[in-house]
C-alpha cells in the first residue's frame, strides 16, 4: 500500500489540519497527524482513532505504524 493511500484513508476519516505519511517499503509507515479531534484525548485514544480509520488495512496491508498524533496547538508548539 502506497503511503498516499494511507494518507487518503486517514484524511477521509479524521479531520486533519496536517498529515504526513511515509513508508519506503510500503509495509512499515510513519504518520504525523494533526487534528482538533485529538483535543482532550490521551495518546492511546488518539492512536485508536487512527487505527479505526485504517480498519482492516492494519491487519492486511500495514505491518507497522509509528504514530505522532498532535492537536493543532501541540503541533504549533513543537516548532517554538
Amino acid at each position: 500500500m502506497h503511503p498516499n493511500e494511507v494518507k487518503k484513508l486517514l484524511s477521509t476519516q479524521i479531520d486533519c489540519q496536517y498529515i504526513e505519511v511515509s513508508g519506503e517499503d510500503q509495509r512499515h509507515y510513519e504518520a504525523t497527524v494533526v487534528s482538533a479531534q485529538f483535543e482532550g484525548l490521551m495518546k492511546i485514544k488518539r492512536h485508536r482513532l487512527i487505527y479505526q480509520a485504517l480498519g482492516e488495512h492494519m491487519v492486511a496491508d500495514i505491518h507497522a505504524l509509528s504514530i505522532k498524533a498532535y492537536t493543532p496547538e501541540e503541533y504549533k508548539n513543537l516548532s517554538n
